[in-house]
């Protein structure tokens, strides 16, 4: 099998941009080959829509029922959001697209994509990169015009293949994901200092979109902390939380930052080590990102036996507030949680779902 993956000299040069346009962002980032499809097929192996040949998409590998779609209307009155580009593909049912790529061993990465559902409400992305794999729900679509999704894994092997596959099957076969861009980010695994026991504590390690998003990275519910494409954070609930940056956002502090955009039902936490009995100072920064976002909010913060409500009321402006509390650990390790009590909606786009943003972490002993 002939081997894909990103040319080292690419890798390199992306690196030297990006590290010149912004000192934090020092990983390459970098499309996969062919990652946002507009390399198209040879019209002898596609058929209307459908490709025809487990070549037929190049740099990838197909199986089962692909379709090469341009974005925007479509036959029948649907409507494909194709954001990053002008096409993609549709993973029909049991279809399948992979690509092998050049990684380092025992390093994190995390795959970005703009990824959105088409037909059915239950369609599911799973995502594979052996031994690792794990499915993404579409049921809830966080934009109208697409979302793009963060999915973390850690490289055994130098080599890794990547594969996207829709496992669902719909009356009409062609129902499934939609994906119109595909990239990669390398992470470092962030450490706790002795003044804040939190990892990764103002979200400046992060799936930074790389592709022309202004909407931000959602980042998969039931995500642990070992592979979470948030390095440190294990994103817990039922619905997703999205991943937010300076370019796009009001920021309360650096270059990255998290909002809570499905209530209760989008929750962030992080175990910390924490010594018995020993009493400990959880600091944070609420707000909101200057999105549209308005209204009365209000975040829970839980550490041990100790919780706190903290209200916000946002006028949509890019303002934000710190609040603390003091609690006392019962064992060797603590669980810190943030939720968001309320749902909220864009003001100017009520189909986008949107919250509190939540920043600069800082558990620290108290003296």
């Amino acid at each position: 099998m002939e081997v894909k993956f990103i040319s080292t000299f690419f890798i390199t040069l992306l690196f030297a941009v990006s590290a010149f346009a912004n000192v934090h962002l020092r990983s390459p980032e970098v499309y996969f080959q062919n990652g946002n499809f507009e390399e198209k097929p040879n019209p002898r192996f596609i058929k209307e829509t459908r490709l025809i040949g487990k070549h037929s998409l190049p740099k990838w590998e197909i199986n089962g029922l692909v379709e090469y779609i341009s974005g925007g209307p479509q036959p029948g009155g649907m409507f494909f959001p194709v954001s990053h580009g002008v096409h993609a593909v549709r993973l029909g049912n049991d279809a399948s697209i992979s690509q092998t790529i050049k990684v380092k061993p025992g390093q994190w990465y995390a795959l970005i994509l703009g990824a959105s559902r088409t037909c059915a409400q239950d369609e599911v992305l799973r995502i594979s990169v052996p031994p690792q794999s794990g499915e993404v729900p579409l049921q809830t679509l966080y934009s109208l015009n697409g979302d793009v999704i963060a999915w973390g894994f850690k490289a055994s092997s130098s080599l890794a293949k990547v594969t996207f596959h829709n496992p669902g099957v719909q009356e009409d076969p062609t129902c499934g994901p939609l994906l119109d861009a595909v990239a990669i980010r390398e992470f470092y695994p962030p450490m706790p200092t002795r003044d804040n026991l939190v990892r990764n504590p103002g979200f400046e390690e992060g799936p930074f979109p790389i592709f022309n998003t202004t909407n931000g990275v959602l980042l998969p519910p039931k995500q642990q902390d070992l592979v979470s494409p948030l390095p440190g954070w294990i994103i817990e609930s039922l619905k997703a939380i999205k991943f937010i940056d300076s370019k796009n956002f009001q920021v309360p502090f650096g270059n990255g930052a998290v909002e809570l955009v499905a209530g209760r039902e989008s929750a962030i936490a992080q175990i910390l080590r924490t010594v018995p009995n020993k009493v400990y100072n959880l600091k944070f920064t609420i707000g909101d990102g200057r999105n549209g976002c308005h209204g009365s909010m209000m975040v829970e913060a839980f550490a041990a036996k100790e919780t706190l409500k903290v209200p916000f009321k946002s006028l949509g402006k890019g303002t934000f507030k710190t609040a603390s509390f003091n609690f006392k650990a019962d064992s060797d390790t603590t669980r810190i949680t943030f939720y968001s009590s309320f749902y909220h909606t864009r003001i100017d786009d009520i189909g986008s779902m949107c919250g509190p943003v939540l920043d600069q972490i800082i558990v620290s002993p108290v003296a």
